[in-house]
């Protein structure tokens, strides 16, 4: 479509793209907490700026609190004193912690919001607790370690009124709403398979964290500057562990490895569909599949397998027909697309828009895309903006913090939770090794009641959302 030719569907697609933003403001329309009751009695409210407290800071987390600086950092606290040494130097005003229930009990009149940058085990206790005490949230992504988690932090959130945002940077960016204007400008035409690829857990030659492994045999002593119990959480017991090697021993599960473990993290899927798919539910408005099936290698009760291929499908809405997603990890992609030129790659990561007229390619982490082939862009040019852009993606949730206003924080939970959900569908699928058919409504695995040992799970004695 040329540039000159626009000016009438652009009116046309700016009423359907105020439809769309209706949909979205009514999804997210929560019970607003007067910002004088989010502290409780006698909590002064935040003006200038806010008292944030920080859980699980020494890695993400870390990133996090730097992104939300300009913040009074009031608080902070994590199980490994070592890995988190970097930022209590670099708040040394902050009062330190290990236990997060701790913390949010002491400084309950002290903080306005929690940013948690902890593993996804512990995202929804932390996160639950802190609301049900009216504080703001950013939670590191995947929001939640489970389906039902997923469901309740969405659900305490929309009943506390309070602003949350999840780690999904991209969701801010120039590249997710180049995207949806390209896609509602008609420059593909109707799109009805999306495929969706990354690199971790591991490709030849280079590994992210070991998946497809069994657990460790024995124990280790547990460094000093490690609070293992805290670590594990609500997840059951288990000795800390390395696995020893020629090059050096390799930790089993923390700092980092924790995630692709079935008892701590959601594999590749939680960490990079978050960001890779993320332009696919925004643009096409997906909501919750009714059906996802996986192709992988072997899995066994411990981790995620080294690769996966999981297919989700789902139905039409409004004018939009059925949607076929796929999602590769592992290093596996999709066939590639014969308008390429031969020099070009499709990366390690990335997502392809499949529509009746042609095809949008767009790196990770909801980059700016590219009409394929590039003869293409550059005769279609740039689509007409629709869409109003972020003040940046911590800006907007400390600013939607200020101003109680959960709707202003674009990747809040309103949005990240049904979103959450539909990704960990395929999990369930490749844990079982079977098609799942699900009720998005009644959460529930319509063809394998088994599949409810995955959809929640057990919390160890003391840990309860």
């Amino acid at each position: 479509m040329k540039k000159q030719e626009r000016t009438n569907k652009q009116q046309n697609k700016e009423i359907s793209r105020r439809q769309f933003m209706g949909a979205a403001a009514a999804v997210a329309a929560f019970t607003i907490v007067p910002r004088d009751v989010l502290g409780g009695p006698g909590h002064v409210p935040p003006s200038e700026k806010l008292n944030i407290a920080g859980i699980g800071v020494g890695g993400r987390g870390a990133s996090d609190l730097k992104a939300v600086s300009s913040e009074n950092i009031v608080a902070l606290c994590d199980v490994d004193q070592s890995k988190a040494a970097g930022t209590f130097k670099a708040f040394p005003s902050a009062r330190v912690y290990r236990d997060f229930r701790q913390m949010l009990r002491k400084e309950k009149k002290n903080i306005d919001a929690v940013v948690i940058g902890a593993p996804d085990h512990i995202h929804a206790p932390a996160a639950i607790m802190a609301m049900k005490m009216r504080k703001h949230i950013y939670c590191e992504k995947p929001m939640a370690h489970t389906i039902y988690e997923a469901r309740e932090m969405t659900r305490v959130a929309r009943k506390t009124g309070v602003v949350t945002q999840m780690g999904n940077q991209g969701h801010a960016g120039e590249g997710l709403r180049l995207t949806y204007e390209f896609i509602h400008d008609g420059a593909i035409g109707t799109v009805r398979e999306v495929h969706v690829w990354t690199d971790r857990a591991g490709t030849p030659g280079r590994a992210w964290w070991p998946q497809g492994i069994d657990r460790p045999e024995g124990s280790w002593p547990v460094p000093e500057t490690l609070d293992w119990d805290l670590w594990l959480g609500p997840a059951p017991w288990r000795p800390y562990a390395k696995f020893p090697g020629k090059k050096g021993d390799l930790v089993a599960y923390c700092p980092f490895n924790w995630r692709g473990w079935f008892d701590f993290g959601c594999g590749a899927l939680g960490d990079m569909a978050v960001h890779n798919a993320d332009p696919a539910f925004f643009c096409l408005d997906l909501g919750a599949p009714i059906a996802a099936e996986a192709e992988m290698s072997p899995v066994n009760n411990e981790t995620f397998p080294r690769w996966s291929i999981i297919t989700y499908y789902f139905p039409a809405k409004g004018e939009r027909p059925p949607v076929k997603l796929v999602w590769y990890d592992g290093g596996q992609l999709p066939e590639r697309p014969p308008e390429l030129e031969q020099e070009r790659r499709l990366g390690t990561n990335g997502i392809l828009f499949v529509g009746d007229k042609g095809k949008l390619l767009g790196p990770s982490h909801a980059g700016v895309p590219r009409l394929i082939p590039e003869s293409k862009m550059k005769d279609y040019g740039k689509p007409p903006q629709t869409l109003p852009r972020s003040i940046g993606h911590h800006a907007e949730w400390v600013q939607a913090c200020k101003d109680n206003k959960p709707q202003d924080a674009k990747a809040g939970f309103w949005y990240s939770g049904p979103f959450t959900e539909a990704l960990l569908v395929g999990n369930l699928a490749v844990r079982l090794g079977k098609r799942i058919e699900w009720d998005a409504e009644k959460m529930r695995a319509t063809n394998a009641p088994e599949a409810d040992n995955y959809i929640t799970k057990f919390y160890r004695a003391g840990w309860t959302l």
